[in-house]
């Protein structure tokens, strides 16, 4: 999960840039939503390796 927090904080910096950067907030804005999708998708993995784990120890 180090990974999500890794993600988690490139988004939040991309979200702080958009607030201090009023030129390319729209850029900005953007990049914070491919961060928020990469984490989804790192849950997703995560869930689907937690329950493969739990289908190979039944």
């Amino acid at each position: 999960m180090n990974r999500l927090v890794e993600i988690r904080s490139q988004e939040f910096l991309c979200r702080e840039r958009a607030a201090l950067d009023s030129k390319r907030r729209p850029f900005w804005l953007a990049q914070a939503e491919e961060w928020e999708q990469r984490a989804l998708d790192e849950i997703a993995r995560h869930f689907r390796e937690c329950n493969q784990a739990e289908l190979n120890a039944a």
